[in-house]
């Protein structure tokens, strides 16, 4: 075994797929597929359950792929600490809500540019749970989501805390105005999405158990629509005023149980040992 059949493992872990794996590490598959055989023979456990479809770590596999990070994050440790330069270089990928990311992506990029040029970043947006989830299997470094999050296998910072409104067309006058209509109509992102929830939450809240739903996922879209006068949404103040201001919607203050959410950064507890993390999560210490 050396560092190298570790990335291999690692990049099949992250793309649950042989051939995938090798296009990323710039090698073959047969190559692959030899040295996660090799692995697995040197470990006397399988570490990929394979199907026709995928490749899933077996929990041998998880199991590895843990040590695997933290062998990865020490020897770029020790890179720092015995060699001539302290220049933090790597890559990180960073997971975002699609609102997060559009208020704070920009300046986070230029923050980590100004301070850590030779770090690259990937920014990638997904629904709060699969978010979690892709920190879990290591498949993201670090993620925004809103609190509150139980889990003791990772870090949180808390980073701001947000107002959620109700974005109407402009003719409605009122909340009260709003559900009194004969039909409700919302627009919503997939299931799984935060502010859907709350919509929901605050709609039963309200004794309504069924609504009208157009499901668009990009904020653009559900501004335009409710712009159009399809319906309503529950979106970020933030961005509504500081990218559709000049839209003709309406906002209104919502309940703080449903209309507050806080939002926190986080990581996995046994990968703070990375240089690059360590660096990213320098922004907001």
């Amino acid at each position: 075994m050396n560092i190298n059949d570790l990335k291999l493992f690692e990049a099949v872990a992250l793309h649950g797929n042989f051939t995938k794996a090798a296009e990323a590490m710039f090698t073959v598959q047969s190559n692959v597929t030899a040295r996660i055989k090799s692995l697995e023979e040197e470990f006397g456990a399988a570490l990929f359950l394979r199907t026709s479809r995928k490749v899933e770590l077996t929990s041998a596999g998880k199991t590895l792929l843990h040590y695997s990070k933290q062998i990865g994050n020490l020897i770029e440790e020790a890179k720092l600490s015995v060699g001539k330069s302290d220049i933090i270089k790597g890559h990180i990928k960073i997971g975002f809500l699609e609102t997060t990311m559009a208020l704070k992506g920009p300046g986070i990029v230029n923050e980590m540019a100004n301070k850590f040029p030779l770090v690259d970043i990937d920014l990638i947006s997904a629904m709060r749970d699969t978010l979690i989830n892709d920190i879990m299997n290591y498949k993201l470094d670090a993620a925004f989501i809103p609190a509150p999050i139980y889990n003791e296998e990772l870090e949180q910072i808390h980073i701001m805390d947000e107002r959620i409104v109700a974005v109407t067309p402009i003719g409605i006058k009122s909340l009260n105005n709003l559900i009194e209509q004969h039909q409700i109509k919302a627009i919503v992102f997939d299931q799984g999405c935060f502010f859907r929830a709350r919509l929901e939450a605050w709609l039963i809240s309200n004794n309504i158990m069924n609504y009208h739903k157009t499901v668009i996922n990009s904020i653009e879209g559900v501004v335009n629509f409710i712009e159009s006068g399809i319906g309503f949404s529950f979106l970020p103040e933030e961005i509504v005023s500081s990218f559709y201001s000049g839209k003709k919607i309406k906002t209104f203050p919502l309940p703080k149980e449903i209309g507050m959410v806080k939002t926190v950064l986080i990581y996995r507890k046994d990968n703070v040992s990375s240089p690059v993390l360590k660096a990213f999560l320098s922004l907001f210490s």
